[in-house]
């Protein structure tokens, strides 16, 4: 029999603000059953008209709805768990997986007309998951500010109460609600993460990332660490489901890295029901976009599913001659070759071109006084340029042993091409003219390859009664860097220019080819992680991973090399079933960037930088997991720290250094309509002498996101709105500069004109507020002034 209805309530809606976009947008191709269904109504779509409500109610509703046969037992659709509203054109899965998201439940197929809901970890242990691939991960569609798997910590899947470290995940609902279209945005508005943007229009290599005082350089896709050089530089989100950023060490995951924190990008998956959607948007300073995606299954069967994802950007600026178009393309595809065994290929290309990047300029003249320049004159000549693409290809194979425990191999390979011509300024400007300012244009084209294959296996296995969960596996990398080296024509290049008109009247510098150099790169590593239920309670992870790495460099020549072992300690507790507390501890090695060996302090080594991480904290869920919040507290020791120091244009290598500090964040739904992202993040660093360093990066700072749909007769309207604050920062140079607080206010708005259309307006910086980005010695880049864009999505 159908579900009964019990008696519901519903939770008291505060208002506040929010905006998301739509998905969806079906074709006339015949529709195919999913995958793992059977049943002779699976293709069927119907229109679901679900009001937000207590589950057994909207199961039975559903039931109703659709005349399918939906059974559940009654404490598992208890009056206090609540199911969100779920409206427009479903198969009967799709709408289970709506009202299912994030209840710690799931559904199997009972008979040919009906569906039984379980426990979702009924079957844990039983049909363990490809990593990052779990029950409860992916994020499109469930419209949540959070998720209910992670495997960024230690490529188990866990939940974040089950993960011994801070943990953010930003899903696909809050990229498109907060318009975060770039990996440099999505960071920015992560809490603990810092984002100095030193050259605007530069892609990510032009920004500074920070955090817990340390340089992040630490990448992952889809689990597997990814090189800077080839990396995340024009990262499109619109490829991706979800980025998690597990801030700490995470050297078990990565092999090398920095204590700041990893970066793992998400891609999204194809889908078995057709799916498409098409945006537009437009903005001041001449800026304008279009966007597609397009998903479904390429037969009957649905055995075989595809997806693409293009989207196209024309940006300008608040300054002349700024000029950028981007363009990225994502195709991936999967073919079941079996029950068991999962074919997946893809492929994604990225590319950016930028006419007069916005630069840094001196901030005081010679005498002290301050320049008196503005946000607009940041621009730079017409000959300044900067043109990179990326193009990777990946493809992999997963299978799923009788036995429950799963594999997965896969290569990657991917080329990063860059050519730029730009220019540094000098900082001895006269006060009483302006002049006395000297140009070093510059010109360089590289070109990086790097190949990747990663496998590995994960299971359950049972110990001493109690079943525990290991995976293991290995990740070898190899890259190659050419970079062609020019040399401007500098003794016929005028050495004198003005700070008020140099871009205007500075000509085009001439370079000639002086030399290329090559370097390689190897990286071997194997890991093993597991994870021992110790107690209903208590959970203990151990892991560790072995690396070799090497360097040579065959201008010079020079070679490098390392091993090291990392390991990793991490215990949680649950004290119930909302709070638990945690702590972990792992080690931390990365070698020098080869800038460090060129321009490091004379007499310094710059050896690689190390240290050990410890973290604890506690973290709760409420409302079945749809609201998370963490508290942690973290120390990072760590010697050879490698400072730019613009002064002397030279690193300083800090003997040792010690950063403190505390996290403190919130996601999810807050009441029904209301979901909502806020967090707080301090982190102060001492060398040896408890002097505190890198005073160009915020003591304390907030980022704040909401958004509310609105009830009633006005449902069709989000409201949203957040801020970003942060304390005061320094230069630290001659001329010491100091920037008080600054506080950012964006807003945004939707508007559903129908079940298929709707429209937005984004307005970012909403009080016009006048800030540098970043300050070093004596330098300052401002940030972007107000801006607005309004976009619209059609989907059906």
């Amino acid at each position: 029999m159908p579900l009964q209805t019990p008696a519901g309530h519903h939770r008291l809606l505060p208002i506040t603000a929010l905006l998301c976009s739509a998905l969806a947008f079906y074709t006339a191709v015949p529709r195919p059953a999913l995958a793992q269904e059977t049943a002779p109504h699976a293709e069927t779509v119907f229109d679901i008209q679900l009001a937000a409500q207590p589950l057994g109610s909207a199961l039975h509703d559903l039931s109703k709805q659709t005349g399918i046969q939906i059974f559940a037992a009654g404490d598992l659709v208890s009056e206090q768990r609540q199911a969100p509203t779920v409206t427009g054109r479903f198969s009967v899965t799709q709408a289970l997986g709506r009202l299912l998201a994030g209840s710690r439940l799931t559904f199997q197929q009972n008979g040919e007309h009906g569906y039984a809901i379980i426990p979702a970890d009924a079957t844990q242990l039983d049909t363990v998951t490809i990593s990052g691939k779990a029950s409860g991960s992916t994020t499109e569609g469930t419209g949540s500010y959070t998720t209910w798997s992670t495997s960024s910590s230690t490529r188990l899947n866990l939940t974040p109460q089950e993960t011994p470290q801070a943990i953010t995940v930003l899903t696909r609902q809050r990229l498109d609600d907060q318009k975060l279209e770039t990996l440099v945005d999505a960071l920015d508005a992560t809490p603990g993460i810092i984002v100095q943007r030193t050259f605007v229009g530069q892609g990510q290599d032009s920004s500074d990332i920070y955090a817990r005082g340390s340089y992040l350089q630490n990448y992952q896709i889809d689990g597997v660490p990814t090189s800077l050089a080839v990396g995340p530089f024009l990262a499109n989100t619109a490829a991706y489901d979800r980025i998690e950023i597990v801030r700490g060490a995470t050297g078990i995951m990565n092999g090398l890295g920095t204590p700041a924190a990893t970066v793992n990008l998400i891609r999204k998956r194809p889908t078995a029901t057709r799916q498409i959607s098409m945006t537009a948007q437009a903005g001041n300073w001449q800026r304008h976009g279009f966007g597609l995606d397009v998903s479904n299954a390429l037969n009957e069967s649905g055995t075989a599913r595809a997806r693409l994802v293009a989207d196209y950007n024309k940006q300008g600026a608040w300054v002349d001659r700024f000029d950028q178009k981007n363009i990225a393309l994502y195709g991936i595809g999967e073919l079941d070759l079996s029950d068991r065994t999962l074919l997946t290929i893809g492929f994604n290309h990225l590319s950016q071109r930028t006419d007069s990047t916005i630069v840094g300029y001196p901030i005081f003249f010679t005498n002290g006084e301050r320049i008196p320049l503005s946000p607009a004159d940041n621009g730079t000549p017409d000959w300044n340029y900067y043109d990179n693409a990326l193009n990777s290809f990946f493809a992999s194979v997963e299978h799923r042993f009788e036995s429950g425990w799963v594999s997965k191999i896969e290569y990657s390979q991917a080329q990063y091409r860059d050519d730029a011509v730009t220019q540094s300024i000098t900082d001895s400007i006269d006060a009483g003219t302006g002049n006395g300012m000297e140009l070093w244009p510059f010109h360089w084209r590289t070109k990086n390859r790097q190949e990747n294959l990663d496998a590995y296996v994960s299971g359950a296995f049972s110990l001493f009664g109690r079943e525990h969960e290991l995976i293991a596996g290995v990740t070898l990398s190899r890259e190659r860097a050419r970079t062609h080296r020019y040399e401007d024509d500098w003794m016929n290049y005028p050495a004198d220019f003005n700070i008020f008109d140099w871009a205007a009247t500075a000509p085009t510098p001439t370079f000639f080819k002086t030399g290329e150099s090559d370097s390689r790169e190897r990286q071997y590593s194997a890991y093993l992680n597991a994870r021992f239920q110790l107690s209903d309670a208590a959970s203990l992870l151990l892991g560790g991973r072995s690396t070799h790495w090497k360097r040579t460099q065959a201008s010079t020549p020079t070679e490098r090399k390392e091993n090291v072992f990392v390991p990793y300690v991490g215990l949680v507790y649950a004290l119930n079933d909302t709070w638990s507390v945690y702590g972990s501890y792992t080690k931390i090695f990365q070698p020098q960037d080869g800038r460090v060996f060129i321009y490091n302090a004379p007499g310094t080594s710059p050896d690689p930088e190390q240290g050990e991480g410890y973290e604890a904290g506690i973290k709760a869920d409420f409302y079945d997991g749809r609201l998370t919040s963490s508290l942690a507290l973290f120390q990072m020791d760590i010697s050879n720290l490698a400072v730019w120091n613009s002064d002397a244009y030279i690193y300083d290598i800090h003997g040792k250094t010690r950063t403190r500090g505390v996290e403190l964040e919130l996601n999810g739904e807050l009441a029904e309509g209301w979901q909502a992202s806020a967090g707080y993040a301090y982190a102060r660093t001492e060398d040896a002498q408890g002097e505190r360093t890198l005073t160009r990066l915020p003591l304390h700072s907030i980022k704040l996101f909401t958004t509310y749909r609105l009830p009633g007769a006005w449902n069709r309207l989000t409201l949203g709105g957040g801020i970003n604050w942060q304390s005061a920062i320094s230069s630290n140079s001659t001329f010491d500069y100091r920037q008080g607080d600054v506080t950012l206010v964006n807003m945004m708005a939707r508007y559903d004109i129908s079940k298929h259309l709707s429209a937005a307006l984004h307005v970012n910086n909403l009080l016009d507020k006048r800030y540098f980005s970043t300050v070093s010695s004596n330098y300052g880049t401002y940030g972007a002034p107000r801006s607005f864009i309004l976009s619209a999505k059609y989907s059906f």
